[in-house]
C-alpha cells in the first residue's frame, strides 16, 4: 500500500491531531482489510502488551546508552556530538512500510521548526537500510535524519526490540512486507514505537512506549514538554 506524501499533498497538509488521521486510517483498515488479517494484528498487539516488555523499556530519568548510527545519506551520526550542541527528540519506528509511522513522522516533520526553536533536534531511528531511509525521505520530503539501526542494536539498549510472530509473518510477507529484505538481514525483529526526549545530560525527559504501534504521542505533547525543560 502506498501512503500519500507530503509532496503529493502539498496544497493541503492534514494538519489534525495524530489521533484523528489515525482514527481515519484505522477505520479504512476496518473497512477494507479481511477479518482475519485483522484479528491476527490484534492478537500480535495482544502478544507485546502481555509480555511485559514495555515495562522493561527505557524510562524517564534514565541514563541513555549512547549511540553511533548511518543517516538516510551514509553519513555517521553520533548520539554524543548532538547533545553536545542540543536535547534530541528520538522516534523510534518499524520502517517505511508502516502506515501510522509514516504518519507520525510527517506530523513531526510539520513541527520541525518549533523543535528546533525549543532548542532540540529530531532524529528517527528505524532497523530499515540507510537506502529504505533515503527512499522515505526523499518520498515524505522529510527534514530531519533517518537512522538506520540494525540489527535493533540501539533499540535493544532502550529495550524496545520484539520478535514478530510467526503468524504475524505470514500476513506480511502476502503484503510485501519482506522484513528481512527492508531492514538488510535475515530477522524478523523490529522496535516497539518509542518517542523519547533526551536531554544534554544524557538523562531521559520524557518516554511514550506503546505496544499498539497504532498510537503514537501528540507532537504538541513533545512541544510541550521541550517547553518545560
Amino acid at each position: 500500500m502506498k501512503w500519500r506524501s507530503l509532496d503529493e499533498s502539498a496544497a493541503q497538509l492534514d494538519l489534525r491531531p495524530l489521533r484523528e488521521q489515525f482514527a481515519e486510517r484505522k477505520h479504512l483498515i476496518a473497512k477494507y482489510a479481511l477479518p482475519e488479517t485483522q484479528a491476527i494484528h490484534a492478537r500480535a498487539i495482544a502478544e507485546i502488551r502481555d509480555s511485559g516488555v514495555v515495562c522493561g523499556a527505557l524510562g524517564v530519568g534514565s541514563q541513555a546508552p549512547p549511540f553511533e548510527l548511518q543517516d538516510h545519506n551514509g553519513v555517521n551520526v553520533r548520539s554524543t556530538e548532538l547533545l553536545g550542541k542540543t536535547s534530541v527528540v528520538i522516534c523510534f519506528f518499524r520502517g517505511r512500510w508502516c502506515p501510522f509511522c509514516v504518519g507520525q513522522l510527517e506530523a513531526m516533520n510539520l513541527v520541525l521548526p518549533q523543535i528546533h526553536d525549543a532548542g532540540a533536534t529530531l532524529v528517527g531511528i528505524s532497523p530499515q537500510t540507510v537506502q529504505q531511509s533515503f527512499f522515505m525521505v526523499d518520498q515524505h520530503k522529510l527534514r530531519f535524519p533517518l537512522l538506520s539501526d540494525r540489527n535493533n542494536e540501539t533499540a535493544r539498549k532502550f529495550g524496545l526490540v520484539y520478535r514478530v510472530p510467526d503468524y504475524q509473518q505470514s500476513v506480511y510477507r502476502r503484503s510485501f512486507v519482506n522484513l528481512p529484505h527492508v531492514n538488510g538481514g535475515d530477522s524478523w525483529e523490529l522496535p516497539i514505537p518509542a518517542t523519547y526526549i533526551v536531554g544534554r545530560d544524557g538523562i531521559v525527559r520524557y518516554a511514550s512506549v506503546n505496544s499498539d504501534y497504532s498510537e503514537r504521542p501528540e507532537p504538541a505533547d513533545i512541544l510541550e514538554t521541550l517547553l518545560r525543560h
